[in-house]
């Protein structure tokens, strides 16, 4: 159905003239009269009667009246849902309990006033798409991938680097220490299930291994972070790593110990991804926040592979 033609009908019905519905409109008589005769054809029904004091409406055109105005209201819906400043600003992240969760929730406090939809899409390649596509405004990713650098219409800053922890269970041979240098977990076992080749979490592990010689396994199926947890504090031969800012919640009988990693510490380098010609008027206050907000970048004793995005 033709919106001009209900629009142009509902404000006949309110004028009492197609003369003083048309200058409302801004159209001539003769489009009103077109678009009326049109939506009376799709209908099937006279809607307007002509009478020497104007027009006036039809039995049917009193029924159809009330639903041509709900017609309009949910257009204006339909549209202020995706129009820009109107529309909740929409971010993506990878997981809820992670640092860019942490940031995003600091965002929130400090600027209440601006409505969020938080999305979590899985890779960088998924969330640059959305990006470009516009169906998100903005993406937290830790790094680029290796030879696969982002299009030229994407906007990228670090905005966190986040040190990793080792974790333990309480029989773990490193269970005890206050802090471990990154050479001492050489010839230690490593699980991290949730490593998926290909993805940006998975090429910065394999620089990670690479440089230090560490052992990283990702066998077996990932069924979240409770059964790692869990697995974990059973099982004195395996540890993992696990973000600074990473909030997770276990069992007090578990015994899990987050032990420091030092010289040097590797960090995990979180950004903010965005379109350049992105409209929406809140990118900018987000941008301004997490600058604020965030610490300075590779710091002293701190390791990030080489091709991460610069700050």
């Amino acid at each position: 159905m033709d919106l001009d033609a209900v629009l142009t009908f509902v404000a006949a019905a309110d004028a009492g003239q197609f003369q003083q519905a048309a200058a409302e409109l801004a159209v001539t008589q003769q489009a009103v009269s077109k678009r009326i005769a049109a939506l009376e054809r799709t209908l099937g029904v006279r809607l307007f009667t002509r009478t020497p004091r104007g027009a006036e409406l039809t039995i049917d055109g009193q029924a159809f009246l009330p639903h041509a105005r709900e017609l309009l209201r949910v257009a204006e819906r339909a549209v202020a849902s995706v129009r820009t400043g109107s529309r909740p600003l929409r971010v993506d992240m990878i997981a809820s309990r992670g640092a860019a969760s942490g940031l995003l929730r600091d965002f929130h406090r400090a600027r209440p006033e601006i409505e969020l939809d938080v999305v979590m899409l899985f890779d960088i390649e998924t969330a640059v798409a959305a990006i470009r596509s516009g169906v998100i405004d903005a993406s937290f990713r830790a790094v680029a991938v290796p030879g696969r650098p982002l299009p030229e219409d994407i906007e990228a800053v670090r905005v966190l680097d986040e040190p990793l922890q080792l974790l333990t269970g309480p029989g773990h041979a490193l269970a005890s220490a206050r802090s471990v240098r990154l050479a001492q977990l050489a010839g230690h076992r490593i699980w991290m299930p949730g490593i998926v080749p290909g993805t940006e979490w998975a090429a910065y592990y394999d620089d990670l291994v690479a440089e230090f010689g560490l052992t990283i396994e990702a066998t077996g199926p990932n069924f979240g972070s409770d059964a790692l947890l869990d697995t974990i504090a059973d099982t004195p031969a395996l540890a993992t790593f696990m973000g600074e800012h990473t909030r997770l919640v276990w069992p007090a009988g578990h015994g899990l110990r987050r032990i420091p990693v030092t010289d040097p510490t590797p960090v995990y380098p979180h950004s903010l991804l965005w379109h350049r010609d992105n409209p929406h008027p809140a990118m900018a206050t987000l941008r301004a926040h997490l600058a604020a907000a965030t610490a300075d970048h590779d710091a002293a004793g701190t390791w990030t592979p080489d091709w991460t995005i610069p700050r």
